[in-house]
């Protein structure tokens, strides 16, 4: 018994596989296909859904970021220049500061010398007056001595002249 086979008749080719071979294979290439979608390709599909919606989800955080970063870095020079103005108005104002303190400074000793060049007047006017009263003292002393040398001697003009020379000479010595 002799089957015929679709192409039964024709010589062997050692490129193409057998006829039964060929449909096997195509039947078994269907069943796996079907099992494939079916069964492998929808968590494979969610797989690289969810994937790229990471993906997707990453670039935009890094987006933000990115945004974010720039907007700090912005408030960070704002902040900086600012800190500069600042630190210049502070040294500005110290500068001022400075200037006044050291006006006041040369106001208060100049107060200061006056005040002791009119204590040094006060003090030399006092010393004056001292003097002055030790002088007269001692004028008041010399002259009740000079009066009491008088009285001891005889009241004659030629005898008073040399004791009133002698007496201007005492004063004279002790003024000086």
């Amino acid at each position: 018994m002799h089957i015929y086979i679709f192409g039964a008749n024709q010589a062997f080719n050692p490129i193409l596989p057998a006829t039964g071979e060929i449909i096997w294979s195509v039947i078994s290439f269907v069943v796996l296909l079907a099992l494939l979608v079916k069964f492998a390709f929808p968590p494979v599909k969610k797989i690289m859904t969810d994937r790229t919606a990471k993906i997707r989800s990453d670039i935009e955080a890094a987006e933000m970021a990115r945004l974010e970063a720039e907007r700090v870095l912005a408030e960070y020079r704002s902040q900086l220049e600012e800190g500069r103005k600042e630190a210049n108005r502070l040294v500005d104002e110290a500068r001022k500061t400075a200037g006044l303190v050291r006006e006041d400074l040369l106001k208060r000793a100049q107060e200061e010398a006056a005040d002791i060049k009119r204590r040094a007047d006060e003090s030399l006017i006092i010393e004056k007056e001292r003097v002055m009263s030790e002088l007269r003292s001692s004028v008041g002393d010399l002259a009740v001595e000079l009066a009491s040398r008088v009285i001891s001697y005889e009241i004659d003009r030629v005898s008073i002249d040399p004791l009133v020379v002698q007496f201007l000479s005492e004063v004279g010595a002790t003024t000086k």
